[in-house]
């Protein structure tokens, strides 16, 4: 194990942020923007690691040459990092303060996510580098973790359905059937084998969308807690696990009777949904048994876990709705449209989508307490010309903040714009509801992680 840069720098000013599908999309947006706002806003001498996922070797070494390329550009052409550094500034000196590292995970592999926790938990990793710009990492611990952000994953579409586009653009607008689609192609039935090379007739299988958006993080969140929790004395505040939703997902997009999104032709938006529940009922007493056998550590420490937050990006550009390059181009015109039309989720760049991710990992942790985030579903949401903020979204049956609130409140913290069309108001009746299927689904969860957990303890221990 070799010295890492970060060693002789105090706790507080490091930040090690990980991001699963980090090498494109959304998930490399926030690796860029995590770089771009740290550096122009925390002191001079912190050091920042970016830990990116992919699933290669290749697609490793290709996002930390292009993040290390970004950085390169930011240092050097910042007006606002020339202004802090005085007339001595040295664009090496800013750079040689951010590291790059990337692990491989396939989260639809159990063994591949067991093998990447592990590498992070209790192995090292690298990422040498012959440009003197950047440290080289050769063999370097990873002490903790302070964010983890759970962007990669699947839409499971394979085109439009043209029947709909059109009924949803004629009967509900553009901008809620941009917002809102129901449009995208799908096929229910989608599953897999997540302990690969399992054989045999009666090998279980899992809901492919669902494993890859749902409990392949979940699992690997699991795995991180070591990683994730501080000790008891500790003034880090704890680690942060922060997924990554959509704004689409609504009630009735999924459903406990099709718990793994197999026979629904929504996938993705069920994975969503659940998401949604998961997240923001993580705190509450009817959840907190599963959640709490969920962070513990084995054997127990004393630790503070790590806290749970909810994010999405925005209605976003990217390669995870396959479209050829024709129709890319027109419905990038559209977005564009739409957001000139006032629609605030319209973000359109990864990059501009990545607001609310990356400002979630940079959040000083009194204000989110003070704000109780973890009972928020935070969005980017972005203004006519495409400046970005952050916005509180509703979900439904949960409203803004898991409480029913009067109309005028909500006018003037200017929540309704960008509400759903048709949105009903949460009441007390639903906020129930809504937490009842909150603990079950906490409590289907951690039955589906031992059960699985335990089938692939029974097959590294054949392979022994």
């Amino acid at each position: 194990m070799a010295p890492a840069p970060w060693d002789e720098v105090p706790s507080q000013n490091t930040l090690f942020v990980l991001i699963t599908g980090g090498n494109s999309g959304i998930g490399f947006g926030i690796g860029e923007r995590l770089i771009n706002e740290y550096l122009t806003t925390r002191s001079l001498s912190s050091h920042l690691v970016v830990i990116p996922t992919t699933r290669s070797v290749k697609k490793s070494q290709e996002t930390i040459d292009a993040l290390r390329k970004h950085t390169k550009e930011f240092a050097a052409t910042s007006e606002a990092l020339r202004a802090r550094g005085g007339r001595s500034y040295d664009p090496k000196q800013t750079t040689r303060r951010v590291h790059i590292l990337s692990v491989q995970l396939d989260l639809c592999s159990l063994p591949a996510i067991r093998r990447a926790a592990d590498q992070l938990v209790s192995g090292t990793v690298g990422s040498p580098s012959n440009d003197g710009d950047f440290a080289s990492l050769v063999d370097v611990r990873i002490p903790r973790l302070d964010s983890v952000i759970f962007n990669a994953g699947m839409g499971g579409w394979y085109g439009l359905d043209w029947s709909k586009v059109f009924h949803n653009i004629f009967t509900k607008g553009l901008i809620s059937a941009t917002t809102w689609p129901t449009f995208k192609g799908a096929v229910g039935g989608r599953v897999i084998t997540p302990i690969p090379g399992a054989k045999g007739d009666d090998t279980p299988q899992m809901g492919e969308v669902f494993c890859a958006n749902v409990f392949g993080h979940y699992v690997f969140a699991q795995r991180l807690v070591p990683l994730l929790s501080r000790p008891a004395n500790s003034t880090l505040p704890p680690g942060r696990i922060i997924w990554e939703t959509s704004v689409e997902p609504e009630w009735e997009s999924f459903s406990l009777d099709d718990f793994e999104a197999v026979q629904t032709t929504a996938a993705y938006e069920s994975t969503k949904r659940l998401t949604d529940i998961l997240a923001l009922t993580s705190t509450l007493p009817a959840s907190r048994p599963y959640v709490d056998q969920y962070l513990a550590q084995s054997p127990p420490t004393g630790s503070a876990p790590p806290r749970i937050y909810l994010v999405h990006p925005g209605v976003v550009q990217t390669t995870l709705f396959p479209l050829n390059a024709f129709m890319y181009f027109w419905y990038t015109v559209v977005l564009y449209v739409v957001r000139w039309l006032g629609s605030p989720w319209h973000p359109i760049t990864a990059y501009n989508g990545a607001c609310a991710p990356a400002w979630l990992a940079l959040q000083e942790q009194g204000w989110l307490d003070g704000a109780r985030a973890g009972r928020v579903k935070w969005g980017t949401a972005t203004d006519l010309w495409g400046a970005c903020r952050v916005k509180k979204t509703e979900v439904e049956g949960w409203g803004w903040e898991g409480a029913v609130e009067e109309m005028r409140a909500l006018k003037q913290d200017q929540k309704l714009k960008g509400r759903r069309p048709g949105a009903v108001d949460v009441t007390a009746e639903r906020l129930v509801q809504f937490k009842e299927l909150g603990a079950k689904c906490w409590r289907r969860m951690e039955e589906l992680r031992v059960e699985w957990e335990g089938r692939v303890d029974a097959m590294e221990g054949k392979k022994k």
